[in-house]
């Protein structure tokens, strides 16, 4: 790792830290933008010229990444923006925006569904869920939505390397009961701490596809260090992100979700109501980006982090001067 991977690692791992002192002592106090840019597609809105606003996002690479398209942007539009990327758990982030600490977080309308709300049966159409969940996120959390992304579903399912695909015969998850009482010595499983207990993770899908694991053939990793322990065989099924680049790079298969379990996790910009309201002009900020992102974009933004290396601050600036959204300086 070089000393400038090095030095923004070391600022997650504290902002991190700072996440899980929400509740008794706050996050700290964020940082400035980490790279410069100037108008493109997105021009200063004079609203916003001079208004500081602080973006968050939670400290996985697709949150870096998403949490830096949106802080330049609204740099774009002439906004002073403050960095408290990071953030420990989604819980968390969203605390940090409910109680003022982070005005923007880009997220997921499965986990505000699911996660935020308490509801357990997921809205299997896109459109539908997203405006179940802006209702329900209004009116109960004064938290609104905008610049939603129909074309990004991040959703979870599992992974087999090939060679389990191949011998265990699995497609979908469906075959997991059947695996399960085929090949016992195979039904071993990688999950992160979220995944592990939550509504939307193994609880719910044990219960829709009618399966219990054995607990200790249950692995809770790192987010990051599943894909390489289901490429490498560690475990049979490995709970991933569809969007993730990791997948393609270790030539995952993933598994349909034939039950449809899963939630739709359509990407979109949360803020509170009452910041939207004062600034309308944050939803043609912010639309730019969300117009241009599909689950293949940001596949390969993912990748261009988890396996080339790159720097979510650099790949995200990268891609936004590509679409012409934003200019770097000294580039024309």
């Amino acid at each position: 790792m070089n000393l400038r991977m090095r030095s923004r690692a070391l600022k997650a791992a504290s902002l991190a830290m700072a996440g899980l002192l929400l509740s008794s002592c706050g996050l700290s106090s964020g940082s400035s933008l980490p790279l410069a840019v100037e108008p493109g597609i997105i021009q200063p809105v004079p609203e916003l010229e001079g208004q500081t606003i602080t973006v968050g996002s939670k400290n996985f690479t697709e949150q870096l990444i998403m949490g830096y398209l949106g802080e330049f942007a609204l740099a774009a539009a002439g906004a002073n923006v403050r960095d408290l990327s990071s953030i420990q758990g989604s819980t968390t982030a969203r605390n940090a925006l409910t109680s003022n600490q982070i005005d923007i977080l880009w997220d997921y309308t499965g986990t505000s569904w699911v996660n935020y709300n308490g509801n357990n049966n997921p809205i299997p159409d896109a459109r539908a869920q997203f405006e179940a969940v802006k209702k329900q996120d209004l009116e109960r959390n004064g938290v609104a939505w905008t610049a939603i992304d129909y074309q990004v579903d991040n959703t979870y399912t599992f992974s087999v390397n090939q060679d389990a695909a191949k011998r265990l015969g699995v497609e979908k998850v469906s075959d997991i009961p059947r695996v399960m009482a085929e090949h016992p010595e195979d039904a071993t499983f990688c999950v992160d701490t979220e995944f592990a207990s939550r509504n939307d993770g193994l609880p719910g899908v044990e219960q829709a596809y009618g399966f219990k694991t054995d607990p200790s053939k249950v692995k809770v990793l790192t987010e990051g260090a599943i894909y390489q322990a289901t490429a490498q065989g560690t475990c049979t099924f490995g709970e991933v992100f569809t969007t993730d680049g990791r997948i393609q790079s270790l030539n995952l298969k993933l598994l349909a979700d034939d039950k449809q379990f899963f939630p739709r996790y359509n990407i979109g910009v949360t803020l509170r109501d009452e910041m939207l309201k004062r600034y309308p002009q944050l939803t043609q900020v912010f639309a730019p980006v969300s117009e241009r992102l599909t689950n293949q974009e940001l596949m390969k933004l993912n990748a261009q982090v988890d396996v080339e290396g790159r720097d979510p601050a650099d790949v995200a600036r990268d891609w936004m001067a590509e679409q012409g959204l934003i200019k770097i300086p000294g580039q024309g």
